[in-house]
């Protein structure tokens, strides 16, 4: 599985397509006995990277290749992804990663001496894990267009439900946004966290002035405030903005490992955002949490759209018991939606993600879903292709 937001669907669909080339008649045991040679094949099939060299829509249909095979594995192995994850030596987890252009930040040797650190101590994290979950905020109080009414109804709905940490939409108007914030932390308080969000909208100076005027407000970070390929940006921001004690978050719309490393070297996020489908699948993402693990960076992943908080969580899960083992300023997006479409939904328990049981990285869709969904055929894309929504595919 990887994720879009309607449009261009027929494109991923079509690398994965071109892609699958590369992956069918191959024993998948051969591919899991040396995963970082097959990623990289994957990745650098010539042709192919021509077009995207592990960016865009070639690597979004990397993902979804790669993101299968992880899930094979997990059924394969009879584990929720997470526990495979967690199962695995050092070693046979080091040798799933593709460390070509990170070495200068962290190497084969040092991922395994990081991991190893936190060895002895893992099953005490998976215990209180399996007890306890781990933290998630909501977004769905604060979205763009709610009226006053319905985001004080929101966050008294989700303060009983537990949660403690809220974010909100920014950036399209700095009035509306001060009225909204305000509005939010009378509701919430300011014994809770509160984060901002402006999905890439501001220049630089821009987005330094709007956080300037917003800081009352006490915000953790500030989401995706300029081009999410602009590291010194980034770096620019967040070294403005940490007088006032606002941190930068970014990562959702990185396109790979190598731009990680460099927001991570230039200390350009305070706070880590991987996301399941942007990069290229379970590998890459490892290589990203060992770095930002290195670097003394809080991962907290980014998710809510179908299919992301089934999967992130099994990630930031293995980073707790294996990695990271703290959840200090670690959290993961949750948004109560679209989950029915799946076999093994989240579950959310006291703001809690709670680790899945079941076998594999919770991708699988429900058949009736996929009847309703699937690209072209699917009964919902038949209705839009026909209402003009979507263009009618030509092949």
């Amino acid at each position: 599985m990887t994720f879009t937001l309607g449009r261009g669907t027929e494109i991923v669909v079509l690398a994965c397509k071109t892609m699958s080339r590369l992956v069918l008649g191959v024993n998948v045991q051969d591919i899991y006995k040396d995963f970082a040679s097959f990623w990289r094949k994957l990745t650098s099939e010539s042709q192919l990277r021509w077009i995207g060299p592990e960016r865009g829509v070639t690597h979004l249909a990397t993902a979804a290749i790669v993101n299968a095979l992880w899930d094979l594995w997990a059924r394969i192995e009879k584990k929720p992804l997470w526990k495979l994850l967690v199962d695995m030596t050092p070693e046979q987890l080091v040798s799933t990663i593709d460390f070509r252009y990170i070495t200068d930040v962290i190497s084969k040797e040092e991922a395994i001496n990081l991991l190893e650190s936190q060895h002895q101590t893992k099953k005490t994290r998976e215990s209180t894990l399996l007890k306890t979950g781990l933290p998630a905020y909501t977004t769905q109080v604060g979205w763009l267009g709610y009226s006053d009414e319905q985001v004080r109804s929101l966050c008294t709905k989700y303060l009983s439900l537990g949660f403690t940490a809220f974010k909100a939409k920014v950036g399209q108007n700095l009035k509306d946004d001060i009225r909204r914030c305000k509005l939010i932390r009378e509701a919430i308080g300011y014994d809770k966290k509160f984060m901002v969000d402006a999905n890439q909208i501001w220049e630089v100076e821009e987005a330094i002035d709007w956080m300037k005027k917003l800081a009352e407000f006490k915000p953790m970070w500030i989401e995706e405030p300029t081009s999410p390929d602009d590291v010194l940006g980034h770096a620019k921001i967040a070294r403005k903005l940490k007088p006032l004690g606002i941190g930068v978050a970014t990562g959702e719309m990185c396109a790979n490992r190598v731009i990680f490393k460099q927001m991570l070297q230039a200390k350009a996020l305070d706070y880590c955002q991987i996301d399941s489908a942007r990069i290229g699948g379970v590998n890459e993402i490892l290589a990203v949490y060992l770095m930002a693990k290195k670097l003394s960076v809080p991962v907290c992943p980014h998710a809510g759209g179908v299919g992301l908080c089934e999967m992130v969580q099994h990630l930031q899960m293995w980073d707790y018991v294996s990695l990271s083992a703290s959840t200090e300023n670690r959290l993961i997006e949750y948004v109560d939606q679209q989950h029915e479409h799946f076999e093994n939904p989240t579950c959310v328990d006291n703001a809690h993600y709670m680790p899945p049981s079941e076998p594999g990285y919770s991708t699988k869709f429900k058949d009736d879903s996929l009847t309703k969904f699937a690209y072209p055929n699917g009964t919902e894309w038949q209705r839009m292709f026909h209402e003009g929504i979507f263009p009618v595919p030509t092949d």
